[in-house]
C-alpha cells in the first residue's frame, strides 16, 4: 500500500511494455483455456488490452495487498469475458498460479463466470448480464459517502448495453454526480452468436446519442491500440459525470480465424486454427 492516494503502484509506464504484457496475457488465456476445455475464449480476448492497461497503466493497485481499503476497483460486469482478469491476475500473483491452471476444471475455483473472492482480487461475481455496473455504481457511491478517493472501474460488453439496468444504474450515477466511475465499454460489435447490428442496435452512433441523452460524454478510442487505450482511461470528468470509455475492440482478437465470427462465441479453436496467431 502507500501513503499518496493518487499513487499507481507497481504500474507498467512504457506502452510498448503494456502491449508486451497484453500478448502475455492473452497467450496465457489461450494456453489454460484451450487445455481446460473452457469455452467463451473470443470475449475474453477482446479485452486483453482493457484489463492490462487498467492493472498495469492505470489503476491504483498493489498486488501485493489485493484487500487494501483504497485500492481501485474494476467490475468485471461482462463476466463471461472474465479470463483475461484470471490471467492477468494470475500474473501479478494475486491469484495462484496453480488455480489458474485448475481454471474451469472439477478440482478448481475458478469458474467460467467470475464469483467475488476479494482475496484473489476479483472484487464482484457476476454472471447474468448487466448486474456488474449496478454494483459498480453502488461501490462508486460508498467511497463518495466515506469520503474514500479510490476510483471504480467497470468493464461492459456493448450487447449488455441492451439491459434497462445499465441505464437505470447511468441515470443514478448521473444524478449523484459520481465522477469517481469510470464505465469501459468493450465493444466488438457482437453479442452471443450475432452481430448486434442483427439483434437491437438501431444504427451507427446509436449507443453514443443514448449515453448523450443521459448527460454522458463518451470517449472513443481504438481498445486494442494501447497509447490511445490509456489515454481514454486516463480520463477524468470536468463535469462532475461518469467517464465512459467506448473502447472499439475485435472480438477473438489475436486469433486470426476467430476475430469477428459469431461461432466461436464459445466454441474451441483447434489447434490448427490457432496457428493462425497474430500479436
Amino acid at each position: 500500500m502507500t501513503d499518496d492516494p493518487n499513487a499507481a503502484i507497481g504500474c507498467v509506464v512504457d506502452i510498448g511494455q503494456l502491449m508486451q504484457k497484453a500478448d502475455h496475457i492473452r497467450d496465457d488465456v489461450l494456453r489454460v483455456a484451450v487445455a481446460n476445455g473452457a469455452g467463451h475464449i473470443a470475449p475474453s480476448l477482446s479485452c486483453v488490452e482493457i484489463v492490462t492497461a487498467l492493472y498495469h497503466g492505470v489503476m491504483r493497485y498493489d498486488p501485493e495487498d489485493p484487500e487494501w481499503e483504497d485500492r481501485d476497483r474494476l467490475i468485471v460486469s461482462k463476466a463471461h469475458g472474465c479470463y483475461a482478469v484470471y490471467a492477468a491476475l494470475a500474473d501479478m500473483g494475486v491469484i495462484p498460479m496453480e488455480e489458474w491452471n485448475r481454471f474451469y476444471t472439477d478440482t478448481g475455483r475458478l469458474c467460467g463466470c467470475m464469483e467475488r473472492r476479494p482475496q484473489w482480487g476479483l472484487e464482484a461475481g457476476c454472471g447474468s448480464l448487466g448486474h456488474g455496473l449496478p454494483l459498480a455504481v453502488g461501490y462508486a457511491f460508498g467511497a463518495r459517502q466515506q469520503g474514500r478517493t479510490y476510483r471504480v472501474y467497470c468493464l461492459v460488453g456493448d450487447g449488455e448495453m441492451q439491459e434497462g439496468s445499465m441505464w437505470e444504474s447511468l441515470q443514478f450515477a448521473v444524478k449523484h454526480r459520481l465522477d469517481n466511475l469510470t464505465v469501459v465499454v468493450d465493444r466488438n460489435r457482437l453479442q452471443a452468436m450475432d452481430f448486434i447490428t442483427e439483434i437491437m442496435d438501431t444504427g451507427p452512433g446509436a449507443l453514443c446519442k443514448r449515453l448523450a441523452g443521459f448527460g454522458l460524454a463518451p470517449i472513443d478510442c481504438q481498445g486494442h491500440m494501447m497509447s490511445d487505450l490509456v489515454a481514454a482511461l486516463e480520463s477524468k470528468s470536468t463535469s462532475h459525470t461518469p467517464v465512459v470509455v467506448i473502447a472499439n475492440t475485435v472480438k477473438g482478437y489475436g486469433v486470426t480465424c476467430m476475430e469477428s465470427v459469431p461461432r466461436f462465441h464459445f466454441r474451441l479453436p483447434t489447434s490448427e486454427e490457432l496457428e493462425c496467431r497474430h500479436g
